[in-house]
């Protein structure tokens, strides 16, 4: 599934497509109105994410040319709710709104949203970090060089909120939280599953673990080496 970024802060456009694009996702990137109706005419994204506020042509110019010519779904960004341009673009046809600021990793979940609603096949199935690959639709893990390991739901769910935040320190109640939700698990359960999880995609020579363990906070995926 292929996404347009039209966004002009450049920081905040990295950030984006690095999330995205880590999310299983292809990303082209715009920062300027009229780069994006070039970009999404060639590149014919699945999906735009549009800011309102560009140089050249506006995000509002943009949502409505896109709209006189096709149904591609667009998530627009601001930041404000209630702005006025919000609902204006909304008028026009966009779809979802998000506001700054804002995770990335919800603007991923909007787009799975969005993309849903709309009949988009979502083919961001496999999630990748260095040498590291999860393939969501068959729950499977594998390590570069090695055999791919099949993963329970239980050690799917981790592993994929682990990548999703690599190189960050998740606490424990997050992880408990996403994996059995709100009063589904503990910590003696999580570091059950954290033990099992090592196991499948640790190959017996490594020293150490990809799954580090935070004292007294919870655990972080290091971003192996490739």
């Amino acid at each position: 599934m292929k996404i347009l970024i039209v966004e002009d802060d450049l920081s905040l456009s990295d950030v984006l497509a690095f999330t995205l694009r880590r999310a299983g996702y292809d990303v082209v990137t715009a920062y300027d109105g009229v780069t994006a109706l070039a970009l999404w005419e060639t590149e014919k994204p699945h999906l735009v994410v549009l800011d309102l506020n560009l140089p050249r042509l506006d995000g509002l110019a943009v949502c409505r040319r896109i709209r006189s010519q096709a149904q591609t779904p667009i998530i627009i960004l601001s930041v404000r709710s209630g702005d006025e341009a919000v609902v204006k673009g909304l008028e026009l046809g966009a779809d979802d709104y998000v506001v700054k600021p804002f995770s990335p990793n919800q603007l991923v979940a909007r787009i799975r949203a969005v993309a849903r609603r709309a009949g988009v096949a979502d083919t961001s199935g496999v999630l990748e970090v260095a040498g590291l690959a999860f393939d969501r639709s068959r729950n499977e893990a594998q390590r570069q060089g090695q055999a791919p390991v099949r993963l329970t739901p239980l050690e799917a769910k981790l592993l994929e909120m682990l990548l999703l935040h690599a190189g960050q320190v998740l606490t424990s109640e997050n992880l408990i939280t996403a994996v059995w939700g709100a009063e589904g698990g503990d910590r003696v359960m999580l570091k059950q599953l954290v033990y099992r999880l090592r196991a499948k995609i640790d190959p017996p020579e490594t020293a150490v673990s990809l799954i580090e363990t935070i004292p007294g906070i919870g655990y972080s995926l290091c971003e192996p080496a490739a």
